[in-house]
């Protein structure tokens, strides 16, 4: 669009931030007080995007945290790290602005916002063991929040995709810990302690909110206590260009189309293209399904094919936030995390063949599933194999250690089970002698501890969910006790990784490297910064944060509030 030929309604403001996401938050919250006038527009009826149905959690490298205990960490040290995982996929300046600028965004918001972290203590890097890595881990996450804070405006929060009880809130760290609830005191203390804290929430009428949604309800509370205004139900129809600037957005609002002008700049937050099935098919590997990804259903590529018209560079299109996820019947897909570490289990191909550590890094697997997968050796869909132990002793999806596997989930077959191996694998369609060998060859492994085909439980990553009271490895035990399980494993994802290409300050760029002026991106409107790779836990939010503040930063010609000292 060259002209504001879609309407003659127009308003004007300084920064128009497209998306509600951790990313656009951060970016609105940083230009508002560094005095721009600011609007935030939405296209669902939720704020929070995919951030709210997340962990929450954020991978920043020298964080204030990891300095306030001790912790030997630097600019240097992660930079080797990501030389080591990322290596030269993404540019060196944009790595750089990334190391350089998420230690100061946090400071900032803990300084001049009512958002405030804390360490997952012992969450390690994916990749530790690597030149630079930290099993102590560099992820953070929000502090639980009293949702009733919100007002009104909780109502408007986007919901977690699996239904909590009312009054029940963990963190990520306490999550870890309720897994070990059948195994460790630790895990019995949690439990009683989340426990006790849903009671006394009940009682008292807090609404206590957790990982993603408590990010987003801070930040929430943040830009209303600032007064900068959120859009909902206002989709992005097209962006507006003078002289090739970005100098505004045309939305949808009430029913007809509002032109804003934005006499600073657009900030593109507004997530990927989980859930538009043409552009999966037509940039990623079949087999491909958006209702497989747990991202923001909203999330159907938008603001990144209106970029494109502009001539914006793009890539990583091919690339997805991959984890294994089932499909448990009448409820949102189910991403799968800890339960690859726990011991008793294994994930199989249509051979009945390992092919790679269960306990990797969720991209790791998802890039295994894809990368193994042909007609004839077929790894999508994989089969989760446990044991009756396994089922009692570990959390699985939404399923508590000793809960029943319900009625349903075997009526619709999301669940199977058999007194056998062979029978199992009947079920599945995958092959039983292939299955009967896996099996007792990696039992052998079990009882020695060492995974001598993957390696699983070798990383102080595969660890974090493992089974301490398992020796030797926390990650290893034989799958032996009948009855026998199995659960069909799909490549889903927290979202995808292709976008548009930016520079260090966010801005977009074009196939040549120019860059479109009046234009920036963050999140997954961004071709990721981590490349093919994920470092650590939060690679996503903790990117989408950053670059929503550096975003904002260069749009106030450097001249925002000043980073305190939350400690």
């Amino acid at each position: 669009m060259t002209n504001w030929e879609h309407t003659t309604d127009v308003v004007t403001t300084d920064v128009v931030v497209v998306g509600t996401g951790g990313g656009g938050m951060t970016a609105a919250l940083v230009a508002k007080q560094a005095g721009l006038d600011v609007l935030m527009v939405e296209k669902s009826e939720y704020y929070g995007g995919s951030t709210a149905l997340s962990g929450g959690g954020l991978w920043i490298p020298n964080n204030y945290l990891l300095q306030r205990d001790g912790l030997d960490d630097s600019i240097e040290k992660a930079r080797t790290y990501l030389q080591h995982t990322i290596g030269d996929r993404t540019p060196q300046s944009l790595q750089d602005a990334y190391l350089e600028n998420a230690p100061e965004m946090v400071k900032y918001l803990a300084s001049n916002s009512q958002v405030r972290f804390h360490r997952s203590v012992g969450y390690a890097d994916y990749y530790p063991e690597r030149p630079g890595g930290m099993a102590d881990g560099r992820a953070i996450e929000s502090s639980p929040f009293d949702g009733s804070k919100l007002g009104d405006d909780l109502a408007q929060l986007r919901p977690m995709s699996i239904e909590i009880p009312a009054g029940l809130a963990f963190t990520a760290s306490e999550y870890n810990k309720l897994g070990m609830i059948t195994s460790t005191w630790a895990g019995k203390a949690t439990a009683l302690r989340v426990g006790a804290r849903t009671v006394a929430n009940l009682l008292t009428g807090v609404k206590l909110l957790a990982l993603g949604q408590a990010l987003i309800a801070r930040l929430r509370i943040s830009l209303r206590d600032e007064g900068v205004p959120i859009w909902l139900n206002a989709p992005l129809i097209d962006l507006v260009v003078e002289n090739g600037t970005v100098v505004g957005v045309v939305v949808e609002k009430d029913g007809r189309p509002l032109a804003v002008r934005a006499n600073k700049g657009v900030i593109l937050a507004a997530g990927g293209f989980a859930h538009n099935q043409a552009m999966r098919e037509k940039y990623q590997q079949a087999p491909v399904d958006h209702t497989w990804s747990s991202a923001n259903p909203a999330n159907t590529g938008d603001a990144i094919q209106l970029g494109m018209k502009l001539g914006a560079a793009v890539d990583l299109m091919d690339d997805a936030w991959w984890g294994p996820s089932s499909l448990p019947p009448n409820a949102p897909v189910m991403f799968h995390v800890g339960e690859r570490s726990y011991p008793g289990a294994i994930m199989v191909n249509a051979a009945g063949k390992r092919f790679t550590n269960e306990a990797a890094s969720y991209v790791e697997v998802g890039h295994a599933m894809y990368e193994g997968h042909t007609e004839e050796n077929r790894h999508i869909p994989a089969t989760f194999i446990m044991d009756s132990r396994y089922r009692r002793k570990y959390i699985f999806g939404t399923l508590f250690p000793m809960q029943p596997v319900p009625d349903s989930y075997f009526e619709s077959g999301y669940f199977k089970r058999a007194d056998t191996l062979e029978g199992l694998a009947e079920q599945c369609g995958i092959d039983p002698v292939g299955l009967r060998e896996t099996v007792e060859r990696f039992n052998r492994f079990a009882r020695s501890g060492v995974d001598e085909e993957f390696h699983r439980g070798d990383s102080a990553y595969d660890r974090y969910y493992g089974d301490p009271t398992v020796k030797p490895n926390p990650c290893l035990a034989p799958i032996e006790k009948p009855p026998f399980y199995a659960v069909e494993m799909v490549p889903g994802d927290l979202g995808t990784k292709g976008g548009l290409v930016m520079d260090e300050h966010a801005r977009v760029l074009r196939e040549d490297g120019s860059v479109i002026e009046g234009l920036y991106v963050t999140g997954n409107n961004s071709a990721s910064v981590m490349g093919n790779t994920y470092p650590g836990a939060g690679s996503t939010i903790g990117p989408s944060m950053t670059f929503g503040y550096i975003a904002a930063r260069h749009l106030a010609g450097g001249k925002i509030r000043a980073v305190g000292n939350p400690l």
